[in-house]
């Protein structure tokens, strides 16, 4: 069995107490067994993977989930070295903003006014309840989406699972079909006022204007928070 709190074979990823409960059910599954045994397996043949250790549940850490408020999901980490440090769509400080990034914060300058920042860390949403979790937390170095399919999705799955069950209400922006993909792990979709959830297309060049710019998201978030006396996200 995974050591508890941990996801076995990754020692150093200790599941933050708020999560534990939500996220350990699926920690104890063959899956996830076999993901812990096949990342080190990855690494011990000399595979550089992104993110570090430490910071593979690095959404979960900053963002306790009784305070998660808004869910941002992504697909899998950037696979850049020195970019992915554990939060969807955020590279560490002095990195290059990514072009998907990029379009992120021209669209939040569409709608709210607020100009690019020149920082594409996304910690300060992270630490105001935004969860911005990967579908997979973790990738191959220079190969996107290597990592999908091996177990993570279990794991994240629980975690959007664990925040729609709640009674508070919640924003899931959920950009491009991957992520859209989860939709189905939010009881009630289309049926409850409970959550608000908002689907466009993906904010890469390549999708962005099929739907993305003009959507509004963090408009609409933060007037469904609002009128659910729920503090805004200050974006």
């Amino acid at each position: 069995m995974p050591t508890r709190g941990k996801l076995s074979g990754m020692a150093t990823e200790a599941i933050p107490p708020s999560w534990q409960a939500a996220i350990e059910p699926a920690l104890a599954t063959a899956e996830a067994r076999r993901l812990g045994g096949w990342l080190r397996a990855q690494e011990e043949a000399g595979k550089r993977i992104y993110p570090p250790r430490g910071q593979r549940l690095a959404a979960l850490a900053l963002t306790p989930l009784d305070q998660v408020r808004v869910v941002i999901l992504g697909q899998d980490p950037y696979h850049g070295a020195g970019e992915a440090h554990g939060l969807c769509f955020s590279v560490a400080e002095g990195v290059k903003v990514p072009p998907s990034l990029v379009n992120i914060f021209k669209e939040r300058e569409n709608d709210l006014g607020i100009p690019p920042s020149p920082s594409g860390n996304l910690e300060h949403w992270a630490r105001q309840g935004v969860l911005l979790l990967n579908n997979t937390l973790t990738v191959e170095d220079g190969k996107a989406g290597s990592h999908a399919g091996r177990g993570w999705d279990a794991i994240t799955d629980a975690a959007v699972e664990a925040v729609a069950k709640r009674d508070a209400p919640c924003v899931f922006i959920l950009w491009g079909s991957h992520a859209q993909k989860k939709a189905g792990r939010i009881p009630a979709l289309g049926k409850s006022a409970s959550h608000l959830v908002l689907q466009s297309a993906h904010p890469s060049p390549l999708a962005a204007y099929r739907g993305f710019f003009g959507s509004k998201p963090f408009s609409q978030a933060n007037a469904f928070l609002e009128r659910h006396g729920i503090e805004p996200v200050a974006w």
